[in-house]
């Protein structure tokens, strides 16, 4: 089943149970999906999708954090829900040891040696990793391997 296929079952659902929010964040998703496949000028693939979703969850961590900035606690939980919805619909997200063996596969298989080498080495983990680790976790880990 494919997500768009998914997330037209699951917004039914939604209208059934009357789970307002739920619906509110999948039709936020259909309509992103919808608009890059018009951007595009073609359907998405797999891949296409997951940088969507990835961007999706990306907006609501970076609103999160400005909300608690903020001290804005009706916001906060709010786009928690949010998050918790778009987040079921990504793949299972990879641990922190996961990650950083990946790291340290990628650093071997680059040759890098030093800080001079992140670029190198985040160019070829991020496809490896996408959508199921964030990417300011992978950078952090590769900071510490590399230092």
């Amino acid at each position: 089943m494919s997500l768009l296929e998914r997330l037209n079952e699951d917004m039914k659902q939604a209208m059934r149970n009357k789970e307002k929010e739920k619906l509110t964040v999948i039709r936020m998703i259909k309509a992103s999906l919808q608009n890059e496949a018009i951007k595009l000028g073609e359907d998405l693939n797999e891949e296409q999708e997951l940088t969507v979703l990835s961007r999706e969850v990306k907006q609501r961590k970076d609103s999160l954090h400005e909300f608690e900035k903020a001290g804005r606690e009706d916001l906060v939980e709010k786009i928690r829900t949010e998050l918790q919805y778009v987040e079921l619909y990504m793949p299972k997200q990879l641990s922190e040891e996961e990650v950083s063996k990946i790291v340290a596969e990628t650093i071997a298989e680059t040759g890098a040696t030093s800080k001079a080498d992140m670029g190198k080495v985040m160019a070829a983990i991020m496809p490896k990793v996408k959508g199921k680790a964030d990417g300011s976790l992978v950078n952090k880990l590769v900071q510490q391997h590399l230092s």
